[in-house]
């Protein structure tokens, strides 16, 4: 459980447990209660928030929380993807340009739109979805996760991500799905539209995925985890 937090977190725990590869590949069931860990501090940092702070201010805090806890990890992963697919090149091309640490102006146009996407969400969310959809959000970012590295092939020969191939990916990825599926059914019925379209940009995005390098990397998962968070947000925000 360590190994998750560490990685999916910027959140200080002593000590050197769950450091290790094999502690990493072993961590994927709990990428779950992460994300649930995830969503009650937002949950309740906006609880504190409102109280205090105009709407605008709240959701642009709660955004820069959503990242600041993360160490803009994932951020990072969207950054070098849309560099790399936005490009019209081929998938070795593509590869190595998503591994350059330098940002391109299409990681610059990704990373305002998704950030600008989340404040504006949470800025038009009523006061009575506000803390469902970021206990929903997280969760639904660390799910998307889990199902892009089951169901699509690592295309790297190394890397981050590759440490958790030899995880019980398919025992993480139920957990996750049952976990999401209940919460947001719990969640009334913004919830359950926003979780279909949540379904439907993991499909496309893994389409892509899939048509311009063949796969998934780090990176990739990066970027639908942060598709996925955007997805919660803005369909709970949408009036129906």
């Amino acid at each position: 459980m360590l190994a998750a937090w560490r990685f999916l977190t910027v959140l200080p725990f002593p000590g050197t447990l769950g450091t290790q590869s094999r502690d990493l590949s072993a961590s994927l069931p709990y990428f779950t209660l992460v994300g649930l860990g995830l969503g009650f501090l937002l949950a309740a940092a906006a609880r504190l928030l409102v109280l205090v702070s105009p709407v605008p201010l709240t959701a642009v805090l709660l955004t820069a929380l959503m990242a600041a806890l993360s160490g803009a990890l994932h951020l990072d992963g969207l950054a070098d993807t849309a560099d790399g697919f936005a490009s019209a090149r081929g998938r070795d091309q593509v590869l190595a340009i998503m591994r350059d640490s330098r940002i391109g102006a299409m990681g610059v146009v990704a990373l305002l739109l998704v950030l600008a996407l989340k404040a504006a969400a949470l800025a038009a969310l009523p006061p009575s979805r506000l803390v469902a959809a970021l206990l929903l959000a997280p969760l639904a970012g660390r799910t998307a996760i889990l199902v892009h590295l089951t169901l699509l092939p690592y295309v790297r020969a190394s890397g981050l991500a590759s440490a958790f191939l030899a995880g019980p990916r398919r025992l993480a990825v139920v957990l996750g799905l049952v976990t999401l599926a209940a919460l947001a059914f719990t969640c009334g019925r913004a919830a359950v539209i926003a979780l279909v379209a949540w379904v439907v940009v993991l499909a496309l995005f893994g389409l892509v995925c899939r048509r311009r390098i063949g796969g998934i990397t780090g990176d990739t998962l990066g970027a639908v985890c942060e598709l996925a968070e955007v997805t919660i947000l803005c369909g709970m925000a949408l009036e129906f």
